[in-house]
């Protein structure tokens, strides 16, 4: 096995990891987009959530994370589409908000 032939294959364990990582992360985020709509009382569509930032921040305690911007968007009528956003520092949602929005009166 040549060193050529390593390094391609890392590059491909890299990037499968990677691609991994990623998938359960934004599954994750899903989840809690889900959740915060609910609590929220609208309705998330499309369920998708789109990465829209990522940065490195440090936590409380000093550490070096990973930041990362999430954008769903959601409705309360079902007429007009708003944006939401939930911000996660390494594995934890530090932030969940919706954008201001019209309220459903039919409630």
């Amino acid at each position: 096995m040549t060193l050529g032939t390593l390094f391609w294959l890392f590059v491909a364990g890299f990037a499968t990891w990677y691609w991994w990582r990623g998938k359960a992360i934004k599954d994750f985020v899903l989840q809690a987009a889900r959740d915060y709509c609910k609590r929220m009382d609208v309705m998330l569509l499309d369920d998708a959530v789109y990465l829209r930032g990522l940065w490195f921040k440090r936590d409380n305690n000093g550490s070096l994370r990973v930041w990362r911007r999430f954008m769903f968007d959601f409705t309360v009528t079902g007429e007009e589409r708003y944006a939401g956003r939930i911000i996660m520092l390494g594995q934890r949602v530090i932030h969940s908000e919706l954008e201001p929005h019209r309220f459903d009166t039919f409630h």
